[in-house]
């Protein structure tokens, strides 16, 4: 049966500019029961078909938008075209950058709500943060098969966010091999990482700052530099190979300061330059601070402060302690690469941040360079929610 989903008046609006998500409270009425991540119809008010969305009876975004084509079904072959555009508009990307990781599909900018594959080689990493893409796993697993026999599919779905989709974390091979303890990936021609696809942050590695650690690379050539929260280390790779005369490493996890290690070992770089520190980067600056020590360069790439609007305060002042302390560890002329990950964080109000930090340091400081995710991790422009990641390069005086 047919479940009809019909919205407030007026509240079509962002459908009809192709937005995704149908929230809670713009609903009216529902004509029928749909189980969780169905597909469901929607409607406006008076009657007129807007688009077919996966149903989440308890999430606050309680429908994602599939399709706006009334004759698209949701079945493999809906899922086969999905992932075929993704890999087509990748390819200039790919081999340009002689990537042999990148992001496959990036969820609701590439009009598969809740889903994001990776690729590291010949494994396929997928993550499914919604009801839909959990209902649909079947076709989608079927669609990638079809579309790369020589991969294997591991799923990473073992994130918090699920329950919100009503739904338990899990992990595990779907199809194929299980991916060895570490696998090596090459990017920006030549550059290699070590990833750890099963144990890893995300699905193993932070491929939207692919583009970030090369600019790193280009400022790095005679400085002193500090890679805050550096998980495997891929800022200070580009950093070492860039010229820095010393890279000091920080992270919480010793298992990612050993791939760092690693990761500075296989691209041949001189580890006489390279320092692994064990701290918890908050009390680290401050201890630095204490001590008087100075830096040309500071990365500052911390995990996400703010997971829902609540948190969005506490977010702000994190991001503020942090760049203060980065302003007053600076040389003049040093160069601070900063960055959000938080979608809630706007561009303006992350600059904002950062320009408060510089003058309660005070510090004179000027923007160089504005930063974002790599271009395999698109925006569909009437999603703007997909532009997450903001980066700055700030010059401090």
């Amino acid at each position: 049966m047919t479940v009809s989903v019909f919205l407030q008046k007026d509240r079509e609006r962002s459908l009809l500019r192709r937005h995704p998500w149908i929230f809670s409270k713009a609903i009216e009425r529902v004509k029928g029961k749909a189980p969780s991540g169905t597909p469901v119809e929607i409607f406006t008010q008076d009657g007129r078909w807007l688009a077919r969305a996966a149903w989440s009876p308890e999430s606050q975004i309680r429908a994602r938008v599939w399709t706006f084509n009334r004759d698209e079904q949701i079945d493999t072959d809906f899922f086969l075209r999905r992932l075929q555009a993704a890999y087509a508009g990748r390819q200039e990307l790919i081999q340009r950058l002689q990537l042999t990781a990148y992001r496959l599909v990036a969820a609701e900018s590439d009009g598969l709500p809740g889903i994001t594959i990776d690729r590291y080689n010949d494994h396929l990493v997928c993550q499914l943060l919604s009801a839909g893409a959990e209902y649909h796993k079947p076709q989608l697993i079927a669609a990638l098969q079809q579309l790369f026999p020589e991969c294997s599919l591991y799923e990473r779905s073992d994130v918090a966010v699920r329950k919100k989709e009503g739904l338990a974390e899990q992990s595990g091979v779907l199809y194929g091999a299980e991916p060895a303890a570490e696998v090596v990936i090459e990017e920006n021609n030549g550059i290699k990482i070590l990833v750890d696809i099963q144990g890893g942050h995300k699905t193993g590695f932070y491929l939207d700052q692919r583009d970030n650690r090369a600019i790193a690379g280009r400022y790095a050539a005679g400085r002193r530099v500090l890679n805050c929260f550096c998980y495997t280390g891929g800022f200070g790779v580009y950093a070492l190979q860039g010229g820095a005369r010393e890279v000091i490493n920080v992270d919480v996890s010793e298992p990612a300061l050993a791939l760092a290690r690693r990761n500075a070992e296989i691209n041949g770089l001189d580890l006489s330059r390279a320092h692994f520190e064990k701290q918890d980067v908050f009390k680290l600056l401050r201890t630095y601070r204490e001590r008087g020590e100075k830096f040309d360069m500071i990365v500052l790439d911390p995990p996400k402060f703010a997971e829902s609007k609540a948190q969005l305060d506490g977010a702000c002042r994190g991001y503020k302690d942090i760049n203060l302390l980065a302003c007053q560890l600076l040389n003049p002329g040093g160069i601070l690469l900063t960055f959000s990950c938080s979608g809630l964080m706007t561009a303006d109000l992350f600059q904002k941040i950062v320009a408060d930090a510089a003058l309660d340091a005070g510090r004179e400081a000027q923007i160089l360079e504005r930063m974002g995710q790599a271009a395999d991790h698109p925006i569909a422009t009437p999603y703007p929610e997909g532009f997450y990641l903001k980066g700055l390069v700030v010059r401090v005086l």
